[in-house]
């Protein structure tokens, strides 16, 4: 699966459990972890993984088996399209593998069911991640699984057109944005930025810019979209496309070309775009483009995406499984990883490896991980999500006014509730 749309995958599931559930910032009852037995693992590890990750982590290893003989791991491979329900279903028999890949927005849902467990503080500590990735696996106070692997959004942008319009640096704050997004309209592009217009996965888009501007969209016990501080930053989001400084309709695949030939001067996305830009622009095109943090209101705060990984409680080697994660977490391992499959580390020493430091790319995603941050992890999310979507779409194609917008989410998050 295209890196792009497998993101949109991870947060785009179809299929929701009912489940009983509350987020991260709740005071629920907090459950303890067993202790992992030392010494080396044994035995045969079942894993799922998704993706190219699934495609590759049996070779892969192959190493944790040569430094520990009398282990086995399996890997199974699943489609993103299958896995929600597969994990889903895997849970309701009580036919789960030992380890599986989960979705970091899935978190909270498959958390409350009871079938994950807790993580063990001896083999992982929190200071070792990105604040905002261990966020993701946390229930009710409690951590289930660890982060394996992360993404953040960042403004990428043509600097010949910015140079051409008399701009030498990025933009630092909304206003460069929205002046930067003007003047490189001006210097010829035919779009002086392309940000989501609605669909599958557009609030990832938003709320970097909500979350910039002090935004919580919950209490630890609630929704809580409808604030002052959310009306402006969908104003803000909107004025792109009210100015028509955004096309509100883009063919799927043209972003790439578009960006190339100088017609779309900037945009917002991950890091897989890296390459998929260098390889669409050509020889030297890599001097052409550059990547910046999000621009500042009160904060500037991306969205941070990835993966999880996590054990069952219905695992049949529960010892040797964490100890498979614990392995993963090595920062030598994560490093070794990304340049598998290019999947960034959430471990952060591993960012101090010349592989990562010494890329222009890649040191602007690492600072930016650390102010980044992921939804709530209630068990609705997935829901609330879709129905956010779709008044991102008002919003940007139909002049829906923002606090409209914001209200109409609200009452959609409560209708639909936490799941607790």
């Amino acid at each position: 699966m295209n890196r792009a749309l497998r993101k949109v995958a991870v947060v785009g599931a179809a299929v929701t459990l009912v489940l009983a559930g509350c987020g991260r910032e709740s005071g629920g009852e907090q459950e303890k972890a067993t202790s992992v037995a030392e010494g080396k693992a044994s035995g045969e590890v079942t894993v799922w993984a998704m993706g190219t990750e699934g495609e590759k982590l049996g070779a892969f290893a192959q190493d944790f088996m040569k430094e520990n003989p009398d282990a086995k791991v399996t890997v199974t491979a699943v489609p993103w399209d299958a896995a929600h329900q597969k994990i889903a279903s895997a849970i309701a028999a009580k036919q789960t593998p030992d380890v599986s890949m989960i979705g970091s927005t899935w978190q909270g849902e498959f958390a409350k069911t009871g079938a994950l467990d807790p993580t063990p503080p001896e083999l992982f500590q929190r200071d070792s991640y990105f604040p905002g990735a261990w966020d993701t696996t946390v229930v009710n106070d409690t951590s289930y699984g660890v982060p394996w692997y992360v993404e953040t959004r960042v403004i990428y942008y043509r600097t010949d057109i910015a140079a051409k319009a008399g701009i030498t640096k990025p933009p630092a704050t909304w206003a460069e944005l929205s002046a930067m997004a003007k003047a490189m309209q001006g210097a010829g592009a035919k779009w002086g930025i392309n940000l989501q217009p609605g669909k599958t996965g557009s609030w990832q888009s938003v709320m970097p810019f909500a979350w910039s501007n002090g935004v919580e969209v919950s209490d630890g016990t609630k929704y809580t979209f409808d604030s002052p501080e959310m009306v402006e930053a969908l104003r803000f989001y909107q004025s792109f496309f009210t100015g028509k400084l955004a096309p509100t309709e883009l063919a799927e695949g043209a972003l790439e070309p578009g960006f190339a030939k100088g017609e779309i001067a900037a945009f917002l996305s991950g890091p897989w775009m890296v390459d998929l830009i260098k390889k669409q622009g050509g020889a030297g095109f890599e001097d052409k483009f550059a990547v910046a943090p999000m621009p500042k209101q009160k904060s500037a705060t991306s969205f941070i995406g990835g993966s999880n990984i996590a054990v069952f409680k219905d695992a049949k080697n529960r010892d040797a499984a964490w100890k498979f994660l614990q392995w993963l977490a090595q920062p030598a391992v994560q490093t070794r990883w990304y340049q598998t499959t290019s999947d960034l580390p959430a471990v952060r020493s591993a960012w101090q490896d010349p592989a990562l430091a010494g890329d222009k790319f890649l040191k602007v995603f690492g600072e930016q991980l650390k102010d980044a941050k992921a939804p709530p992890t209630f068990a609705t999310w997935e829901q609330v999500s879709a129905a956010f979507d779709t008044e991102v779409e008002k919003l940007a194609k139909s002049g829906e006014d923002p606090a409209t917008v914001a209200r109409t989410v609200q009452s959609k998050a409560e209708a639909i509730g936490t799941g607790s």
